[in-house]
Formats: structure tokens, sequence, C-alpha cells
């Protein structure tokens, strides 16, 4: 897409298309599964949009943990049935998954279709094209490809993304890196993509030592326990073996790890912590709906990503006053700033987390200033009002730019 030269101001075109319309704007928002990360993303910012302006449905696979509290929080869901969950190839699936989405979309009348991350951003910005929507905004929550990939899938995937640009009017990204990879990339055009925050709930509350004590109460963990915890799918992305690896290089027999979270690597991860003898300090407590609530009970909270956006976990850790280790990969180092506000380590090497984590843990006073910096950091710019005005700006500026490009002889 090549509209950068004229590509709207943000407020300014925000300000223009709301005060145009005599209706609310139709949104639909497709994401693959309405769970934590970008099914989180999805809902707080739906969720957040004035509903005198902006009417939003969210089109996602049925059985999605957070379709009660969208539907709670008053936002339609159309629960689709052929949405395949994994992130290969599923032909036949994918087809259906198509025209179901194709039907949706042509009878709800949208005026912008929205669409996250890999899967659904790419049956999703098809079907929106078929269907005939007036613009299309897709969100990158990192990328599909990555350094850890074979040669010729990075190669493959990145050639689809390049290609599903032609067909979407604007973007939104996790973080400062992201976008700027993605317009390194040729995936966005400069004037197309805007940076944002990932949001999240409000109310988390700092650490204090009686919420640490009930926090370690729900987990059925001792009060002097050392406590390193985690909160991700068990899925390839977030590397659950590296930090398995990393406790068993850790040397510290008195530390327990707690994962939050299940996934498709579920098996392989307690075959790990057999085969590495930590069966009893390898906690993997599956999906949890009460995060906020055990997150003082960590010491430390490390996410040993392969790639990421901005994660939506380190936010709420940080929000909470827990120190942080992380992947130095995509926007992380954008809120963990190395030796000032976390620690950073090598994706794909349990030793350098497991260095990290030592560290931290035998420095209790710089990880606390740490956290607190990191707290401080943090502030109020990852609320989900802020990231509501975000969208407000991206579905105005997606408005204008596709008008412009319908009237562009030869334009895609």
């Amino acid at each position: 897409m090549e509209l950068d030269p004229r590509a709207p101001a943000g407020a300014a075109a925000a300000a223009r298309g709301a005060a145009a319309r005599t209706r609310p704007l139709r949104v639909a928002q497709i994401v693959t599964k309405l769970t934590a990360g970008a099914g989180g993303i999805t809902l707080r910012g739906a969720a957040a949009l004035d509903p005198r302006e902006y009417r939003t449905t969210i089109l996602t696979a049925g059985e999605s943990s957070l379709i009660a509290p969208a539907e709670a929080a008053g936002l339609e869901v159309i629960r689709l049935q052929h949405m395949a969950r994994g992130r290969g190839l599923y032909p036949s699936t994918d087809v259906r998954g198509m025209r179901e989405l194709v039907d949706h979309l042509r009878a709800g009348g949208f005026d912008v279709v929205h669409t996250h991350s890999a899967k659904a951003g790419a049956i999703g910005r098809l079907a929106a094209r078929r269907a005939g929507a007036r613009a299309i905004v897709h969100s990158f929550h990192g990328f599909p490809f990555h350094e850890f990939q074979p040669a010729v899938v990075r190669r493959s995937l990145l050639a689809a993304e390049r290609g599903l640009s032609r067909i979407t009017d604007y973007f939104l990204a996790d973080g400062t890196m992201v976008a700027a990879e993605a317009v390194r990339l040729r995936l966005a055009a400069s004037g197309t993509i805007r940076a944002i925050a990932s949001p999240v709930d409000d109310g988390i509350a700092a650490a204090t030592a009686e919420t640490r004590r009930r926090a370690r109460m729900l987990l059925g963990l001792p009060e002097d326990a050392t406590v390193v915890g985690t909160a991700a799918r068990l899925s390839h992305q977030k590397a659950p073996l590296d930090m398995v690896r990393a406790l068993a290089r850790l040397g510290r027999p008195d530390v327990t790890v707690v994962w939050i979270g299940d996934g498709e690597l579920r098996s392989r991860t307690e075959r790990e912590i057999c085969r590495s003898g930590l069966g009893s300090r390898f906690l993997l407590l599956g999906e949890r709906s009460d995060v906020p609530a055990l997150l003082p009970a960590f010491d430390v909270f490390a996410l040993p990503s392969l790639y990421e956006g901005l994660p939506c976990a380190l936010v709420e850790a940080m929000t909470c006053g827990i120190p942080v280790v992380a992947t130095a990969v995509n926007s992380v180092p954008e809120i963990v700033i190395a030796g000032r506000t976390g620690l950073l380590a090598r994706p794909a090497d349990p030793s350098s987390m497991a260095d990290a984590l030592r560290s931290m843990l035998d420095h209790p006073a710089a990880a606390a200033e740490m956290a607190a910096a990191a707290r401080s950091r943090i502030g109020t710019g990852f609320r989900p009002d802020v990231h509501a005005r975000d969208l407000v700006v991206a579905y105005e500026s997606a408005l204008e730019l596709a008008a412009r490009r319908r009237h562009i002889p030869g334009a895609a």
C-alpha cells in the first residue's frame, strides 16, 4: 500500500470522521481465540470505546475463555465454528472459516474490520476484502516469522504478510520496535501504522506483605518460599522448555517456578520437568482467571519468549511491582530497560535466563529498586482508555485512507 505521502494526521482524521457521522461506526474485531494476550487486548480496547460512537462485534473461536466477560461488558460476540486454533495451515478448515467469516461480515454491514495476529489476520483480511468492508485494520501482536524458524518458512510467511499488507488500510503494532520492524520489512508504509501500548485491566494492586501472603495461600506455597513465576501459554513462542532448563541450571534448590497457563506443549513440558528431576519445584497451574491476585506471590516474574509484541503479562507484573526478567526480543526492551526496570536474557538460551534470575534473586535490594522504577515508568500509559483513543485514530484514519485509495486509478 503506497498512500503514505498524504496519510491523514491521526487525531485530526479521527475528529473529522466522528463529527461527520450520524450513526455509530460498525466495527468487527476478528481474533483467533478470545483469551489472554491478543484476545485480552481486543476485549479491553473494544470495551473502552464509546458505544455511542462505535458499535463493536467480536468474532472468535467458540469456547474462548473471555467470551463471557466480553458479553458482560455489553459487546456482541459471534462464536465461529470453523476458526482453526493452531498456527499452521489447515486447508479444509481454513476454507470453511473464510466462508463463515464472509457470511458474517456481509450480514453485519461492518464499516471497519479489525483483525489480530497471524491466523485471524490472514483469513480475516481476505474475508473482509471479499465481503466488501469499507476499511481494514490489522494489529501486529508480534510477527508470525522469527529468527528461530527455518529460512524457507520465514521467507514464506514474510511474503504472505507483504501480500496481505496490500489489502490493509491501517496497522497497529504492539510497541515502537514492532512498528519499526513492520516499516523496515515493507509490511506497512510509515504513515499507515501506529505504535500502541498493550492495555491491561485497571485495578492491578501493588504487591504488599498482605497480598503476597494471600497469593501464596491461593497457590498453596509457604510464605518463606522463593518463587519465580510466569503467566503465558505453554507454546513454542513462550519457550516453557527453556524455563525448565533455566531452573535446572540455576543451582538454587530453594527456588520454585510457577507457570500459569496451558497449551499444546504441556505434555512435552511435563516430560522435561520429570527428566530434569524438578517435579516438585516446577508447578504447571493451567489456565487461571485470577492472575492479578496471584502476581504478588512471585519474587521474580520471568518471560523466556522467543518472540513477542509488547506482552501484557510483563506490564501486569510491573504494575504490581514484581521484579522482571525477560528475553530481549521485539518490543520487550522498550519496557524492560536493562539494569533499570528489569533484566534481559538472550532468547533460546536457558543459561542466560538462569544467570539473569540468579542475579535478580541474589540482589533483592537492586531487584526492588528496578521493580519500583518499572512501576513508575508504566504509570497510566497502559490503561484501556488510552488504547481506545488509539483505536479511534486507527479506524478513522483507515476509513479516510480507504476512501482516498478508491479514487486513485489502479490502486489495490
